[in-house]
């Protein structure tokens, strides 16, 4: 089993730069698919960002030139770095990873317990 834990989270500025990390433990792979999703209150988790093992970025069309993903597989944790922060970012953040195909989608087999991040104006 694939433990994830995130962390970084917090209370921001808008313009601001926040970088959240998501540590591994157990049997990890560095052949996962990692990825990033939010959650906003009172709507659903969506896709953030996600970065398979062979290093091929995806990212969602909010994040896209604001926020970056990498992952230190000697390290066994991913990060993504988020600048220019607005409100709308505003979201529990959190990390998956898992042998998926569908890197954007929900299907991943492991998930953090997420950090919040709050952005205000």
């Amino acid at each position: 089993q694939v433990h994830l834990v995130e962390s970084g989270g917090g209370l921001v500025q808008a313009g601001d730069s926040l970088s959240l990390s998501c540590a591994a433990s157990g049997r990890a792979t560095t052949r996962y698919t990692v990825g990033w999703f939010r959650q906003a209150p009172g709507k659903e988790r969506e896709f953030v960002a996600a970065m398979t093992w062979t290093r091929v970025t995806n990212y969602a069309d909010s994040a896209k030139g604001r926020f970056t993903i990498s992952r230190d597989n000697a390290k066994n944790t991913v990060y993504l770095q988020m600048n220019s922060l607005k409100p709308e970012d505003t979201a529990v953040y959190y990390c998956a990873a898992g042998p998926t195909a569908s890197i954007t989608g929900l299907n991943y087999a492991y998930w953090g317990q997420g950090t919040p991040v709050t952005v205000s104006s």
